[in-house]
């Protein structure tokens, strides 16, 4: 039918206007916040390196758009060989994490290297969070939904979920309350961006997460 050509013509112009200007208000907001924040990260680095062995920043890989591997950038909140000890963080307590890094992970400190991904097309400032591939390789044919969008600093999951750590430190099995609980509620949430995204939507999510990590 000739009308549902043109509304599928529509939508996938607006789709296409939508990608274009959350990606210009990424740049826009990465390079800004890089330039604000730049003496702070500098101080982190610093207090980082001083506090605890090894570097300022920590890399690891995870799993972006289309199921592109990238390196994800935070400052290193963890002692050197933590990965050696598990993937997930569990408790607020987690031994592993370093002095400066209890402060760091609490207002999201260690997030703001993130921007660079940012900057870089790697990541938006508003979408899933990126996983590392053990767990995406879990995911179910519908979950991979979330792979067809950049992903993101944050989201609806990531404020549902800000305390994630906590969550973790109260079951026995973390690991597997992770997968089976709390991988598929985040993907949940993941979805409802998705499926509504639109420039309100991304800056919606900006100022909840804005708002909600000033009271935590």
């Amino acid at each position: 039918m000739p009308w549902l050509s043109r509304c599928r013509w529509l939508l996938s112009i607006h789709n296409f206007y939508t990608v274009i200007v959350i990606r210009f208000f990424d740049i826009l907001f990465a390079i800004i916040g890089l330039i604000l924040v730049s003496p702070i990260m500098l101080l982190i680095a610093l207090v980082t390196i001083i506090d605890s062995r090894g570097g300022a920043f920590f890399y690891q890989s995870r799993v972006g758009k289309n199921g592109v591997a990238f390196n994800l950038i935070k400052f290193r909140t963890m002692m050197t060989d933590a990965e050696k000890h598990g993937s997930l963080t569990v408790g607020a307590h987690d031994p592993r994490i370093t002095g400066a890094g209890y402060f760091l992970r609490k207002y999201k400190l260690d997030e703001l290297p993130q921007l660079i991904n940012v900057l870089k097309g790697e990541m938006s400032l508003v979408g899933p969070r990126p996983e590392i591939r053990k767990y995406v390789d879990y995911y179910t044919p519908d979950q991979w939904i979330v792979l067809t969008v950049k992903p993101g600093i944050t989201d609806y999951a990531s404020i549902e979920y800000i305390d994630e750590d906590e969550i973790l430190g109260r079951p026995s099995n973390p690991e597997q309350t992770y997968l089976e609980e709390i991988m598929p509620a985040k993907i949940i949430l993941n979805k409802r961006y998705i499926e509504n995204m639109c420039v309100q939507e991304y800056f919606r999510i900006l100022l909840k997460t804005l708002i909600r990590v000033i009271i935590k």
